[in-house]
């Protein structure tokens, strides 16, 4: 007697896993980008075929795009390409409380005034401090120590967070920064519509690391990341000892992204 039990197809169970593999290029976008093809083959250990076949796939629908950035070296030759997610893949992400929270929050603007909505976001950002602030201030009072506490938390949140130091040199010192950046953001298309958000993000960070910071950057406005310029000061050489912690690239650098 035959089994009645239907089996995928190979031609489907080859779909299913071509998908799932589209599927970590694109989280690798996420997390590593802007990268480069090259460096997304040895992250996920693909052939550089493969690599590419998955990049364009994804191109094609949209969900990622190209930016050319600059020799941060140098600043000379062609710019390279990167890999960054597009705003269609942020959404592929997650976005379904769009709709109801921009509706939600235009009626309370219409109801209350933009202080209701400013006021909301506040608080939203005060419950995002108070939880973040014992793992920031366990860092001690290095700014740089601090800004990767806050770039862990905001990782396990699902920000995607990295710190990257920058320093513009001079004769006889180097002006040191960490630049915060988040790969992701669980409000961006509402953030465009209300850049409160942003901005009430911005002041906590300020409140959390003890220094005045300024956002160079918003994933809301454009940006392939939210970046954030959070400054250390002065150092006498370029080159500090000892070397940056686990997970935090030192580079030197002049140009920084604007909105």
């Amino acid at each position: 007697m035959y089994s009645m039990t239907k089996t995928p197809s190979l031609r489907a169970q080859g779909a299913e896993t071509e998908e799932r593999t589209r599927d970590r290029v694109l989280h690798a976008v996420l997390e590593h980008g802007p990268v480069s093809a090259a460096e997304l083959g040895e992250i996920l250990g693909f052939t550089p075929a493969a690599v590419r076949r998955h990049l364009d796939a994804l191109s094609r629908s949209s969900l990622i795009e190209i930016k050319l950035v600059a020799n941060s070296a140098s600043g000379a030759g062609r710019p390279a390409r990167r890999y960054v997610l597009s705003r269609q893949g942020q959404s592929k992400l997650g976005d379904d409380y769009l709709v109801i929270a921009r509706d939600a929050l235009n009626a309370l603007s219409a109801a209350a005034g933009e202080e209701a909505v400013s006021a909301f976001a506040r608080q939203r950002y005060a419950d995002m401090e108070k939880r973040y602030r014992p793992v920031v201030e366990a860092a001690g009072p290095d700014i740089e120590a601090r800004a990767e506490a806050l770039a862990k938390a905001l990782s396990e949140d699902g920000f995607v967070a990295s710190t990257t130091i920058v320093g513009t040199k001079s004769p006889h010192s180097t002006m040191l920064a960490v630049q915060l950046c988040q790969g992701h953001c669980p409000v961006q298309q509402l953030a465009a519509d209300f850049p409160v958000f942003c901005d009430s993000e911005t002041e906590v960070f300020a409140r959390l690391l003890g220094v005045d910071v300024r956002r160079l950057s918003t994933l809301s406005s454009g940006g392939h990341v939210c970046t954030t310029h959070v400054p250390v000061g002065r150092t006498r050489s370029a080159v500090r000892e000892p070397g940056p912690a686990s997970g935090t690239r030192r580079v030197s650098i002049n140009l920084q992204e604007r909105p």
